[in-house]
């Protein structure tokens, strides 16, 4: 994660100066997406804090939560295949391959909060 705010803080710095480096832009979208797939091998069966285990808890709000996750995993892999296949340019190529990495480490992180909800439901778990 650290290497993931590095690149982002870089990309602003250079947004400020401007000259914008798009280049730190897609690598922060490639360990960031790398980063999220990896912390997906956590214990499901465990919350991490009393907020995650407030909202895998409710089923309404764990649906919820669900639901927004899936719609930013859709979208993340919509935009990326979208712009990697429409566009001309090589750096737009490069930040819809980052798009679509980091849609591929939501889609695990979609996985995770799919067992974990299955996991800490209250109304099945009872």
């Amino acid at each position: 994660m650290i290497i993931v705010i590095y690149y982002y803080v870089r990309f602003i710095i250079s947004i400020i100066n401007d000259h914008a480096e798009w280049v730190t832009l897609n690598t922060a979208l490639l360990f960031l997406g790398i980063q999220i797939g990896i912390s997906t091998l956590q214990d499901t069966t465990k919350t991490q804090n009393k907020f995650s285990r407030k909202i895998w808890e409710h089923p309404k709000k764990g649906k919820i939560t669900l639901l927004l996750m899936s719609f930013m995993v859709v979208f993340f892999l919509i935009m990326g295949i979208v712009g990697y296949f429409k566009s001309t340019e090589n750096i737009h190529k490069e930040i819809s391959f980052g798009l679509i990495v980091l849609g591929i480490g939501l889609i695990g992180m979609l996985k995770s909060a799919i067992e974990m909800f299955e996991n800490h439901r209250q109304d099945k778990n009872n």
